[in-house]
């Protein structure tokens, strides 16, 4: 059973509907994530020549580097259910709090959405827009 609260958010995966999510099921989420990433990534970088340099390493961490060598490092952790970005603007974890057929992540402390905080972070690094959605 998951339990967390968190600040200024309604979301709660104990009474909002969310789907409980096995070990495979979580296998399959995060590999959809991490493939979403990679092509946003990818399709940015064609487009506004932000020469990023995306690289997957053991199948479960994305490691963005930048054009000023800042890096981003985007991981699946398995036994926690957890997807954990480092940035920058520091380090976050990401809970599973969505659907099978509408996926979300939110930050156990501030409650904010994986992809809308990567995209903020990938635009302050790369210093233009980048937008990040699942595929």
């Amino acid at each position: 059973m998951i339990e967390y609260s968190m600040q200024g958010s309604e979301m709660n995966p104990n009474n909002s509907g969310v789907e409980t999510i096995d070990d495979k099921q979580f296998h399959q989420l995060g590999s959809q994530l991490l493939q979403s990433i990679e092509v946003a990534l990818e399709a940015a970088d064609d487009e506004l020549d932000l020469d990023l340099d995306v690289e997957r390493q053991g199948g479960n961490v994305i490691t963005i580097r930048f054009r000023d060598k800042s890096v981003i490092v985007v991981n699946t952790q398995p036994p926690l259910h957890e997807i954990w970005v480092a940035a920058k603007s520091g380090g976050y974890h990401y809970r599973w709090a969505g659907t099978m057929s509408q996926p979300l992540w939110l930050d156990t402390k501030t409650g904010k959405e994986l992809l809308s905080d990567l995209s903020t972070f990938a635009s302050t690094q790369a210093g233009r827009p980048v937008k990040i959605q699942l595929l």
